[in-house]
């Protein structure tokens, strides 16, 4: 598995919808293990697919256990509002009420083309909002209201933000490395040390068909 880019706003990626799923492949499989690691390593609740590049209708999230995936998502969302601040992996440092409904009902497919039905209430319901806006090519920034929209404005124009969106990409890029790193010497390790027990059971093999008078294989 691995940890991908997320893309920050200002890429065009986050502001073009995102197409259908058409093809329900290995790809597919390994692009929703990716995206939960991604999401894990650098600690997020939820990530879509414009935001690490990838312009499918996909989205992932793991809330206090609860994790999964959903492909080509259709929301329905309940008239009662519910009140809350929210933050994005897309647009780091900042946070604002941000206003979504209380209740919404998921329905889409899993990577494997299985139905996929939630209802959820609270921070999971806003999790689906939240990402499911990704997918129409929608930031959070884009639902404030008020003050607190007039805020985000001015925030997303000062230079303190564009520097802290530059840190947290050195961050995320380091992190990414030392994970590609970490990976390659897990592999390695493994490599050896299937080499040491394919070496110590042919010395066993041969110590027993010494003993027993047998060419047997320790396999």
């Amino acid at each position: 598995m691995s940890i991908l880019r997320i893309r920050t706003i200002g890429d065009p990626v986050l502001r073009t919808p995102a197409q259908e799923v058409t093809q329900f492949d290995d790809a597919l499989a390994a692009l929703v293990r990716d995206m939960l690691e991604t999401m894990y390593a650098v600690g997020g609740v939820g990530l879509a697919g414009p935001q690490v590049g990838v312009g499918l209708r996909v989205f992932t999230w793991g809330i206090d256990g609860d994790e999964g995936h959903v492909i080509n998502p259709q929301l329905s969302m309940g008239e009662e509002p519910q009140e809350g601040s929210e933050g994005c992996l897309s647009v780091p440092g900042l946070s604002y009420e941000t206003p979504r409904a209380e209740h919404a009902v998921l329905t889409g497919v899993d990577c494997h083309g299985e139905p996929v039905h939630r209802e959820a209430t609270g921070l999971l319901a806003r999790c689906f909002q939240h990402e499911n806006d990704h997918l129409g090519g929608m930031l959070y920034v884009d639902r404030l209201v008020g003050d607190e929209r007039k805020d985000a404005m001015r925030q997303l124009r000062a230079q303190s933000f564009t520097d802290t969106t530059a840190r947290v990409t050195r961050e995320r890029e380091a992190q990414r490395a030392g994970h590609s790193t970490s990976d390659a010497y897990d592999a390695a390790g493994s490599a050896f040390g299937a080499a040491r027990a394919s070496g110590a059971a042919s010395g066993a093999a041969h110590t027993a068909g010494s003993a027993f008078g047998a060419a047997g294989d320790a396999r």
